[in-house]
């Protein structure tokens, strides 16, 4: 019986009508002629069934719009997404700040160079100094590690730091002090106090391990181990114990006299220091000593503005306020005359060239550029108000006058022009004062409105908007399609295992999707990010941590989409003849049954994209996902989280949520479309 070849027949019937006449080509076809029979690809049939889904087509341009918008945007955009704008604007600021200064400086004198000073010594000089400016006192041991050091006052609020001989010679109250070294095997002592008879006898028998004690005359010694076989011998003490005995004969009584108060004390021509508190001193002898440093609650104004002054300058000064009288600074010789609780240092020409003064007026950064005037004339006000005890006052002065990008004003001959304006000052719980005044001032951008620079206005960081839409786009997009694909592969191995293989291994992976899909997301999430705060992780390990932990906790859903599609395919004859020929097992599963998976795989992930883009955006606004600066769409939104902000600056929010709202919407139009176009029966 013969076979009708269609493909023939029509190969043939197109070979004729290319040779046949015009007569023949304009012969009408009948309804039954083959050449009118057209045969489609299932490609082509699915593309005509998706275009003819208008809604399909308006996702997919949609989507299209969104990549080009994202992806290839930012590349013609003029600013980036963590580019901060400023603006000048005129603000009611805080201008300046004036307090009382109570802290304590320290500058370095001439030839301190060669000094090695200890930092816990240096560090204390605060509080060492208002401790003695509590108690009275001129003159100050402090025992470091390895030094001595002695601090003396030498005139009101100045006092010199030096490196001292201090020699211990005696302690006060329940206190022990080192009596000598034990020799162990010479069985003799090397004392460092006064020598005691018979010491080294009771050393020796009642010293036996590493530390102990023992008795002699009705004292206590006390030892312990130190180099070798030597031991370090120490006597206790109660009361007064003279350690030298080489201290005069009116020590003991201004001792004790001292011990009440705590403070240093002078006998017999000598100086000496109490080292340690309630009630338990270490007597030091103060001997030679040089100064290396000197500090002083003092700060110098100089008459002109801006004029730096060094540190030796400073110190120089000051060691000339403490003798009233001159110091020489860069060869230039300088006088010092007492003004009230200030001192005036004049150049040798008789031009007043700075002030030293305990009240400090500074700007409110704590630059020293105020014009000398301005600073006398707020430490007058202070002055006014605590005479009348008022917390608040007003001084009108005259100061730069600015233009609107902040800059200084000159006339026609480059002088500063000045405008008049009143300057509120109120006195603080610290004490302090605060100067404050309208002032042009070079602050960030923060909520600009939209306008032609900034198209949808800059947020609270003083980043445009429309560059944090542009690359936050890239971020969403671009965790959806990431987290989707992580899915679909685990999806894709598990379901295809369990659906070719069945028995046990069905089993195993189908309790294992059960597990899965009862895990909570969301709470698992938060807790992640809770996590990663705590560990402060870098912006990006961020990102990629989420989009880890969002597609292995999305895969069930997919395997088992997989497993029941491959358990209705795998029984068909085309699979009985892949296994008759000897195909292997692998082959089977990737080459055959999870091609014809495919389709309803393909709409899964179109539709899964908007749900994982969402989640996103929700974890993110929550602070929970991708961190500051990186923008995403769920950052931005959550810049502006409050109700007020919301409210004020719906100009950041809206636009980010309307594009979150058209892609999740577009990715469904597209996923619907897809769905419909690979469904045999559909009839659109």
């Amino acid at each position: 019986m013969a076979t009708y070849n269609l493909y023939e027949e029509l190969k043939n019937r197109e070979n004729e009508k290319k040779k046949g006449t015009g007569a023949e080509e304009s012969k009408e076809k009948a309804l039954d002629d083959v050449t009118r029979v057209k045969v489609l690809s299932p490609g082509r049939k699915v593309f005509k069934r998706f275009i003819r889904n208008r809604l399909a087509v308006f996702g997919t341009v949609t989507l299209a719009v969104l990549f080009i918008f994202s992806f290839i945007g930012p590349v013609f955009y003029s600013y980036g997404q963590k580019e901060i704008f400023y603006t000048f604007e005129e603000q009611y600021v805080n201008y300046a700040l004036a307090k009382e200064n109570t802290t304590y400086t320290g500058y370095n004198l001439e030839g301190a160079d060669g000094y090695e000073l200890e930092d816990v010594a240096v560090n204390s000089m605060n509080s060492n100094i208002k401790s003695m400016v509590a108690n009275d006192e001129t003159i100050l041991a402090v025992v470091g590690e390895t030094n001595g050091y002695v601090i003396e006052k030498i005139a009101d609020n100045i006092y010199t730091f030096s490196v001292g001989n201090l020699k211990k010679v005696a302690t006060l109250g329940n206190s022990s002090y080192v009596v000598g070294t034990y020799d162990s095997i010479g069985k003799s002592i090397t004392y460092t106090a006064d020598e005691v008879d018979g010491l080294d006898k009771a050393a020796a028998s009642g010293i036996s391990g590493n530390s102990g004690s023992f008795e002699l005359g009705g004292v206590e010694y006390t030892y312990e181990k130190a180099i070798g076989k030597s031991y370090t011998i120490m006597a206790a003490a109660d009361g007064l114990n003279i350690i030298d005995s080489s201290v005069g004969t009116s020590f003991k009584s201004a001792a004790e006299k001292a011990a009440e108060t705590g403070v240093s004390f002078e006998a017999d021509g000598k100086t000496y220091s109490l080292v340690g508190s309630n009630g338990n001193y270490d007597i030091y002898e103060v001997g030679d000593y040089t100064p290396v440093m000197v500090y002083t609650r003092y700060t110098m104004d100089t008459y002109e503005t801006g004029l730096s002054v060094s540190d030796e300058f400073k110190a120089a000064a000051l060691m000339g306020v403490a003798g009233y009288g001159s110091f020489e600074a860069d060869g230039i010789e300088y006088s010092i005359a007492e003004s009230g609780e200030s001192y005036v240092i004049t150049a040798a020409d008789g031009s007043e060239f700075a002030e030293l003064s305990t009240f400090v007026v500074r700007r409110y950064t704590g630059e020293d550029t105020l014009d000398y005037d301005l600073k006398k004339a707020l430490a007058e006000k202070v002055e006014e108000m605590n005479e009348s005890d008022a917390k608040t006052g007003v001084l009108t002065y005259n100061i730069p006058a600015q233009d609107e990008d902040g800059s200084v004003l000159y006339d026609a001959d480059g002088n500063v022009m000045y405008s008049e304006t009143d300057m509120d000052i109120s006195q603080q719980d610290t004490g302090e004062y605060v100067i404050k005044c309208n002032q042009v001032n070079y602050i960030i951008d923060r909520y600009a409105s939209p306008s032609l620079s900034h198209p949808l206005g800059t947020d609270g960081d003083g980043f445009d908007v429309m560059a944090r839409i542009m690359y936050g786009g890239r971020v969403s997009l671009m965790v959806g399609f990431v987290v989707v694909i992580l899915e679909t592969v685990l999806g894709v191995i598990m379901g295809g295992l369990a659906g070719f293989y069945g028995g046990w291994v069905d089993n195993l992976i189908m309790r294992l999707v059960d597990i899965f899909y009862c895990l909570p997301s969301m709470p698992i999430m938060i807790i992640l990010g809770a996590m990663m705060d705590a560990m402060r992780m870098d912006t990006y390990t961020r990102l990629m941590i989420m989009m880890g932990a969002l597609g292995i906790m999305g895969w069930a859903g997919v395997a088992r989409l997989v497993r029941g599609q491959i358990l209705s395919l795998r029984e068909q004859e085309f699979m009985v003849a892949a296994e008759a020929t000897g195909i292997k097992v692998r082959k089977r599963i990737f080459k055959h049954l999870i091609p014809n998976v495919m389709p309803q795989l393909i709409v899964t992930a179109t539709m899964g994209i908007g749900s994982v883009i969402l989640t996103e955006s929700t974890l993110s606004f929550l602070g929970l996902g991708v961190k500051h600066p990186l923008a995403t769409w769920g950052t931005i939104i959550n810049s502006v989280s409050s109700a007020s902000a919301m409210a004020h600056y719906a100009f950041i929010w809206i636009p980010v949520g309307l594009l979150i709202c058209l892609t999740v919407i577009a990715f469904n139009f597209v996923g619907d479309g897809l769905r419909d176009a690979y469904d045999p029966k559909s009839k659109k």
